[in-house]
């Protein structure tokens, strides 16, 4: 018996490798163009993953990694006892649990409106201008909304109108996370909105004329025909973006934040960077960062499974 699954693996494998070299020879190219992500992945994602052994160590570049004191998990202690863990950790939360509230559903309805346009000229200018925004470069985005929000911008001569006072909008704490969403929200929106527009391409006209038939307005079947059919779309896409909440865009909190806002401003991301790169404090920075990255796949699990148990979608 025991020879007779020798000889089934054996089989297996060769059969295995035939049909990979005959899969190789027959799609080369596609392989070939996808080398660069699969080196990009495994240079910049999964080669540093060796260097955060150094959360665990008191690290220094002169001693090397292996070189560096062991001490275990100080540095994670120090972080989750220390003055600024509960405000990095409320900030990161408060300002993504906004951005799903305000910008997760605002692709949605954004695609259901323009997949009514029944002008075809026109249904292309509107998507190309809701999408254009998301090609400005992050810093032109950055320094476009540090003019408008000073003292002689563009917000204050609104505000001005209005008969309000002047002032600097991006120094106001209780600003900062209205201006980070809601500018957010017109940056991304017009791009976020192409897979539901996708999917809803999808949809079988049918549906719409079978619901036209029985009475139903436009409004009726896009609420009840073309809204259902992106629910799993929505499902994944809000698992997926859970599973980064405790995580937030580094580069536009750091080009628009200041010490006079750190207290609503400042992220964990942007905390990193001040620990570990401006400080030289590499073991904590990582320490910080790791436990970030666990809590997200924590979080993504339970999400997961949860969606899974109540609605049967799930990313696996």
């Amino acid at each position: 018996m025991t020879n007779v699954k020798k000889q089934k693996w054996q089989i297996g494998q060769e059969t295995f490798f035939v049909r990979w070299k005959r899969n190789m020879k027959r799609y080369k190219y596609i392989y070939l163009m996808l080398l660069p992500v699969i080196l990009y992945y495994a240079i910049f994602c999964y080669g540093p993953m060796g260097g955060t052994i150094i959360a665990f160590k008191n690290y220094k570049p002169a001693l090397g990694i292996t070189g560096s004191k062991w001490v275990g998990m100080k540095y994670f202690k120090d972080f989750l006892f220390g003055p600024y863990a509960w405000r990095v950790i409320r900030n990161t939360l408060i300002i993504n649990v906004l951005q799903i509230l305000f910008a997760f559903p605002i692709p949605i309805f954004l695609a259901l409106l323009i997949n009514e346009i029944k002008c075809r000229p026109y249904k292309k200018v509107v998507q190309t201008i809701s999408y254009m925004p998301h090609f400005i470069s992050l810093v032109v985005i950055c320094g476009l909304l540090a003019t408008f929000c000073r003292t002689d911008g563009l917000f204050n001569d609104f505000l001005a109108l209005l008969g309000m006072e002047r002032r600097s909008l991006l120094a106001e704490p209780d600003l900062f996370r209205t201006i980070y969403v809601g500018s957010g929200i017109w940056q991304e929106a017009g791009w976020g909105s192409i897979i539901y527009l996708a999917t809803l391409s999808t949809v079988d006209p049918g549906l719409h004329e079978a619901a036209a038939i029985d009475g139903a307005n436009r409004f009726q079947r896009m609420l009840h025909v073309s809204l259902p059919c992106l629910v799993p779309i929505i499902i994944v896409q809000f698992i997926m973006r859970m599973g980064n909440i405790l995580t937030q865009g580094f580069e536009k909190v750091f080009l628009l934040y200041s010490p006079l806002t750190y207290d609503k401003a400042d992220i964990i991301s942007t905390y990193i960077y001040r620990q570990g790169l401006e400080l030289t404090n590499y073991s904590y920075g990582t320490a910080v960062g790791l436990f970030n990255s666990a809590v997200n796949l924590l979080i993504l699990v339970f999400v997961n499974y949860t969606s899974k148990r109540i609605t049967q979608e799930s990313l696996w």
